[in-house]
């Protein structure tokens, strides 16, 4: 990944001068550079089970990029708010979204999941 150093002027701090530099990385597509994204990590976890219900907790992790807790957590918060059901196949968790369900926020209430993952087909 690149670097890009961008340097400020100097700033008067107290009674002594100052040279700050902001090392900033270079977008690669890999991941953002800032560290943030438009979907929070529930978007992220039920978007994976949407392309691919029988992924295990582990193969969700690597794909959103945080770890197994945060991914069980993720994914009982979506079961219990109804966003998704959770079938046992063996040993395994098979998910189904339940895409008629409204999204959460105040300002998207009115649009269903199945909206938001239309848009996200790839």
């Amino acid at each position: 990944m690149s670097r890009a150093t961008t340097h400020h002027p100097k700033e008067q701090t107290g009674t002594s001068n100052v040279q700050r530099s902001t090392e900033i990385e270079a977008p690669t597509g890999d991941a953002p550079a800032s560290g943030w994204t438009f979907l929070t990590n529930h978007g992220h976890v039920l978007l994976a089970v949407h392309r691919n219900p029988d992924l295990r907790q582990r193969d969700i992790s690597d794909l959103v990029g945080i770890t197994e807790g945060a991914v069980q957590r993720i994914l009982t918060e979506l079961e219990h708010g109804g966003y998704l059901q959770r079938e046992k196949v063996g040993r395994r968790n098979r998910y189904q979204v339940v895409a008629d369900t409204p999204l959460r926020h105040p300002l998207e209430q009115n649009h269903t999941i199945a909206e938001l993952l239309v848009l996200l087909e790839d």
